[in-house]
């Protein structure tokens, strides 16, 4: 693998192998018994930059490639894979669906403080009765004046009780089929959040 990465790719994903083995390795067994999230390994993770590998610098990223991003995520993953889910939950579901296809409004507001690891981000679409099926989906979100109202429920969302925002699928238009789903950018301290109790898992 080493024959077809660059000195530079190289040199990141050793990185992220040495921070791996310092800040997670000594610690696995013991959050993954206590089932509690590593916060303080999320906020240098955002102080290295790989919250925000693949988004531009102009918006607080490193401004690097997919090929970097990977090679973070292979590398703390080998030695905690929870933690190189939370890491990819955050970067490719929840930041980079801002970053695609937000306003750019939107992304000043949240790239910026996801990419640095100021904020961290969630991303629902598991629903209890439609499973990660997105056609299936049952949340409703309806217009009311310059806002909208969303009702329904997720399950295993990903970084959900340590989020700071969540994209969260909702359907907008029942007769539209599976184009009638939108996807919305909620604030974690809204009224009428409620996250969840933890589920017994795995890692």
């Amino acid at each position: 693998m080493s024959a077809v990465l660059t000195s530079e790719q190289q040199a990141i994903r050793q990185a992220a192998r040495e921070f791996a083995d310092a800040e997670i390795r000594p610690h696995v067994m013991e959050w993954d018994e206590a089932q509690c999230f590593p916060r303080e390994v999320f906020r240098k993770l955002g102080e290295l930059g790989f919250l925000g590998t693949i988004f531009p610098e102009d918006y607080g990223g490193a401004g690097l490639s997919y090929m970097d991003y990977i090679g973070v995520i292979e590398e703390i993953s080998a030695v905690d894979g929870s933690v190189g889910l939370s890491l990819a939950a955050h970067t490719s579901l929840g930041t980079n669906h801002i970053f695609q296809f937000g306003t750019e409004e939107q992304r000043r507001k949240y790239v910026s403080k996801l990419a640095t690891g100021e904020w961290l981000a969630a991303w629902g679409l598991t629903e209890a009765e439609a499973g990660s099926d997105s056609g299936g989906t049952r949340s409703t979100a309806v217009a009311d004046g310059d806002s909208w109202v969303l009702n329904g429920s997720k399950n295993f969302t990903t970084n959900a009780s340590v989020a700071h925002v969540a994209v969260l699928m909702a359907v907008t238009n029942r007769s539209a089929g599976r184009h009638g789903i939108s996807s919305f950018i909620v604030e974690l301290d809204n009224p009428g959040i409620r996250v969840g109790k933890k589920e017994s898992k795995l890692g």
